[in-house]
């Protein structure tokens, strides 16, 4: 009876995992922006924050050599100078729409894409010293960069490190031959190794690492060895994501061939074999997704209840505002979520007329910024207290849901205080969507939980 009663909840557990489910970098999820959020909107939102606010700025670069099969980043390819350099001027001008943001002070830094590194040096000296002439950066605290080790070289590094970068995250994804073959991406380990090394000499000391599983053709043993490589590096951090196959959304996924995809017991057996490597590396598990040396202020975040998230993932950011900048970027104001214009057309003929690229958005309501705390909380603390929120008697149909994920031993129950067990680690995403009123319109449009 036992054992029957046990396969009852590994089936159902891994039933879960395939589930579509938000990755919760926001609440309410990007597809229920709409485009009741203007460029006009935005504008106000921007004027109303405080003289002195805190923010962080995201500089989204939306464009490689080439794609990888499994990219789920707005980004394209391109082979010429010209768009890349003309997108660089599109870049300052909407910085300079930004104005001084009523003397606003940077704290967190940010470029993301794409490839970032494909603006060269040139043009990360320029738009840095436009951000310097334009904003507060006394009390910039880190200022970080996305690289791709292919696309590196040591001229670039100086740069970097010349404008103030301090923390950079190399993409590994899977250090096996087969498993890059089958994903696009051809990066021989010393590639990331040298690149790493580069860093450390020009003293970017602060190192992620981006690993992913449930690539096609992946097997757990291509997991383990890739994440001893990655740690052989002694990168402070590293980030394990589950890939998100949505072929329907990025088409060039349509690549991957389907069939050599791990099904949900198997990326369960490999999220939770790199977990293993990393611990046994000296590495803390940090919310879903991310692991940390224990000195490391994304450990310390997370052991203190300070930890955050946001677009970015797992982050001490605590600005008051994120503030996008580039075509399909996204921002976060204390009245609610703003977007650019995805397609770098369309961002670049509003840029030139001279006002915001905004496209869609959303305006919040008490219960969105209540529900955001709450999934927020779970996400980073794997714990939840509702008498914080409201108390139990105020989520009566989420507190019927928690219990059959109690069941399933998931999460413990302790009067208002929700805990996910260790078995409900991998399912934090599922334990969040409870607490989701949006979700049941778009679940198909979203990943797999696990």
């Amino acid at each position: 009876m036992g054992q029957a009663s046990g396969n009852g909840i590994i089936s159902g557990a891994l039933a879960l995992a395939e589930r579509n489910v938000p990755r919760y970098t926001s609440y309410p999820s990007a597809p229920h922006f709409t485009a009741a959020v203007t460029p006009d909107v935005y504008r106000d939102w921007l004027a109303a924050l405080p003289r002195g606010a805190r923010i962080s700025l995201y500089i989204h670069v939306p464009f490689c050599t080439e794609l990888c099969h499994y990219c789920g980043c707005n980004t394209r390819a391109v082979r010429r100078r010209e768009p890349v350099d003309a997108y660089a001027e599109q870049l300052i001008a909407e910085l300079t729409l930004l104005g001084s943001l009523n003397g606003a002070r940077l704290t967190h830094l940010h470029w993301g894409g794409g490839t970032p590194s494909i603006l060269g040096p040139r043009w990360f000296e320029t738009i840095a010293a436009h951000l310097a002439s334009q904003f507060d950066l006394s009390a910039l605290k880190e200022h970080a960069i996305e690289l791709d080790p292919r696309r590196i070289d040591r001229p670039l590094v100086a740069t970097l490190k010349a404008i103030g970068v301090n923390r950079a995250s190399l993409g590994l994804q899977d250090a096996s031959p087969h498993v890059q073959q089958a994903i696009g991406r051809i990066q021989p380990f010393e590639d990331t190794e040298r690149v790493a090394s580069w860093l450390r000499e020009a003293g970017i000391e602060n190192l992620n690492l981006d690993l992913m599983y449930g690539l096609p053709s992946q097997t757990v043993a291509d997991v383990a060895r890739s994440a001893e490589l990655a740690c052989s590096l002694k990168p402070q951090r590293l980030a394990l994501f589950g890939y998100a196959h949505v072929p329907w959304f990025k088409t060039h996924q349509r690549l991957i061939d389907t069939a050599a995809l791990p099904g949900a017991s198997e990326r369960l057996e490999q999220a939770a074999t790199a977990a293993e490597v990393f611990a046994r590396f000296g590495y803390e598990a940090v919310g879903l997704d991310h692991f940390a040396l224990p000195d490391d202020e994304l450990s310390v975040a997370a052991r203190e209840g300070r930890l955050h998230r946001n677009f970015q993932g797992y982050t001490t950011d605590d600005a008051e505002a994120l503030i996008g900048v580039g075509a399909s970027s996204i921002g976060k104001l204390p009245q609610g979520f703003v977007q650019n214009a995805p397609d770098t057309a369309g961002y670049a003929r509003a840029i030139a007329a001279g006002h915001f690229a905004t496209v869609k958005g959303l305006a919040l309501s008490d219960d969105d910024n209540l529900r955001a705390s709450i999934i927020e909380r779970l996400m980073c603390d794997l714990a939840l207290d509702l008498d914080r929120f409201g108390g139990t008697r105020a989520f009566v149909r989420e507190c019927d849901e928690l219990k059959d994920l109690a069941a399933q031993g998931l999460v413990t129950i302790d009067g208002a205080r929700i805990t996910v067990t260790t078995a409900g680690r991998p399912y934090i995403r599922i334990v969040a969507s409870v607490f989701d009123s949006y979700l049941a319109a778009t679940q198909k449009r979203h990943s797999v939980a696990v």
